[in-house]
């Protein structure tokens, strides 16, 4: 059984769950009832509303009716394990959950995998709760939306992104992303031109700056592609600049 590194936990003031503003629904989703309680009492002292569920199928049903903003899920589930947990709360409708996953040190598999399906960021055990509500707060950060209004659509030849709708049209037609293909395709098209590594991309895109592996950025490229360009093999959009890494044709 995966142990979790304890801090002391926070005392005094109002009950957290009494807050008079809540700053966001997070479930945690874990078998083991000690770290699921932990979690959740850190977060709640952090402001957050905050539900446990033990299991994938009780994950999904909770995130049908109450909709958390976050989920933190471990991937070691019964019955349902964690990927095909966070796969099946893409189809749950309603605004996208953000993912953090709970991972063992010998699931590297298990983890990358987690990423290229769309997971924001993951955690291993045993873990710091400070550090994982630090992580959920970054993550909540990113996925704001931005009180400047609506971003305009980008145009590049028959390539429309619309960033405000989170929605891809080639020649008028719409393409289906997951969320890390239209983050990635977002993020350089908001910079065309301009050539990132691998390395940037991880840190931009995926927010990990201490990730090692990055064949994850060359797979999102290789189904962008697939999506996007008339000729994948000889691309018109994402341009490969060898040696250095991708870019946006303007």
């Amino acid at each position: 059984m995966a142990r979790l590194t304890l801090a002391p936990i926070p005392t005094g003031g109002d009950d957290p769950q009494m807050s008079e503003q809540s700053r966001g629904r997070i479930l945690v989703v874990d078998d083991e009832p000690t770290i699921a309680e932990i979690v959740a009492r850190y977060l709640q002292r952090a402001h957050y509303e905050t539900r446990i569920a033990g299991d994938g199928h009780a994950a999904l049903a909770r995130a049908s009716t109450w909709h958390p903003d976050l989920v933190v899920l471990d991937l070691m589930l019964p019955g349902l394990d964690g990927l095909e947990v966070m796969r099946l709360l893409r189809d749950i409708g309603g605004p996208r959950v953000a993912v953090i996953l709970l991972t063992a040190k010998g699931e590297e598999t298990d983890r990358i995998d987690g990423l290229r399906l769309g997971a924001d960021d993951y955690v291993v055990k045993p873990f710091s709760p400070a550090e994982l509500v630090a992580r959920v707060e970054a993550v909540l950060r990113r996925n704001e939306v931005s009180d400047d209004g609506p971003e305009p659509p980008l145009h590049f030849g028959a390539l429309e992104i619309d960033l405000s709708g989170r929605r891809v049209l080639v020649a008028g037609e719409d393409v289906v992303l997951t969320q890390r293909e239209f983050d990635l395709l977002a993020f350089l098209a908001r910079h065309p031109g301009q050539v990132f590594t691998r390395d940037h991309l991880m840190e931009q895109v995926w927010r990990f700056s201490f990730y090692s592996d990055t064949s994850t950025v060359t797979v999102h490229i290789r189904r962008l592609r697939a999506k996007i360009e008339p000729e994948p093999a000889q691309p018109r959009y994402i341009e490969t600049v060898w040696g250095v890494g991708y870019r946006l044709r303007p």
